[in-house]
């Protein structure tokens, strides 16, 4: 196959040494192009039909096919990046091999073993990737950090790539060696919100405080009708939100702040949190409860 052709069918200007055995070009062919400075070799197996800096996605199918094309995926954040989700980085690409598989270091690639492929998690188009849920889940997993975790469940259900059904479904599928109970319950409260789980939760945090039980679900009116409070304590004119993941989408920040601003108009303070941050911080927001009720309290 003539060159001008190769290049309709690289993958953002890279083959793969099969890919080009395929259509006629073995290993000396190919060595005579990178002889003439016309092509670069980036590895064992990856060949750029040029010689300049190689692109986003040339990089993604260099990591798979350098981990092993038949077994390697791009997984975890790089997965969630191929899918569309923007607005976190990563210098490093993450695939996901068995862990039988042998693999060198690669230059910019971060290799994780799994111990199986969970029924369905590959998309079968294009560059070998796992579908958004389970990459989420496993992004979570390889988090440096508890709050890096919970970012990345949080930004693939906001932006649209996944739902918070298939994110809980995921964590039931597959199973990570750290955090194993963290990234359910941050899975079950990004997919429910802030209903009676994050009220219930933090009544037991006011207990072990020895804070007062708060009243909760308290009623308001407001300039557009009934305002729900998730929990006031009426000594104080102290009232703690606790919100779902869901008042970050939309416009649902800006119906928050309105309701907000009207209840602090009517003489009451208010704390807020999410249930998120709930999760990952207790003590820290609770310390501010302590702070807030004992500040306002009527003696």
């Amino acid at each position: 196959m003539p060159r001008a052709a190769l290049r309709e069918l690289a993958h953002d200007g890279v083959l793969s040494r099969a890919e080009l055995r395929e259509h006629g070009w073995d290993r000396d062919a190919v060595g005579r192009q990178v002889a003439a400075d016309r092509w670069a070799c980036h590895g064992r197996q990856t060949v750029a039909l040029h010689t300049s800096t190689l692109g986003e996605e040339a990089g993604r199918w260099r990591a798979v096919w350098e981990a092993g094309e038949r077994v390697a995926a791009l997984d975890g954040v790089s997965a969630l990046h191929a899918a569309g989700m923007t607005g976190f980085s990563d210098d490093q690409v993450h695939v996901s091999v068995k862990h039988t598989h042998t693999v060198e270091d690669i230059d910019g690639v971060r290799v994780h073993k799994v111990i199986r492929r969970v029924a369905g998690e590959l998309e079968l188009l294009g560059l070998p990737r796992t579908k958004p849920a389970v990459a989420a889940v496993r992004a979570a997993h390889w988090a440096l950090s508890d709050r890096q975790a919970a970012l990345l469940l949080v930004m693939p259900v906001q932006q649209r790539l996944v739902t918070g059904v298939q994110l809980v479904e995921a964590t039931q599928r597959v199973r990570g060696r750290t955090r194993r109970r963290l990234i359910p319950q941050l899975a079950r409260d990004i997919a429910d919100g802030a209903q009676s789980l994050g009220e219930l939760d933090f009544a037991s945090l006011c207990r072990l405080r020895g804070l007062p039980e708060p009243s909760r679900q308290v009623v308001r009116r407001g300039a557009q009708g009934r305002v729900y409070l998730d929990v006031r304590w009426d000594e104080a004119d102290l009232v703690i939100e606790i919100d779902g993941a869901q008042h970050l989408w939309g416009l649902a920040a800006t119906d928050d702040q309105f309701r907000q601003n009207a209840v602090v108009l009517r003489g009451d303070r208010v704390l807020r949190m999410t249930l998120v941050g709930l999760r990952l911080a207790p003590e820290a927001f609770m310390d501010q409860v302590c702070e807030a009720h004992a500040r306002f309290r009527r003696r």
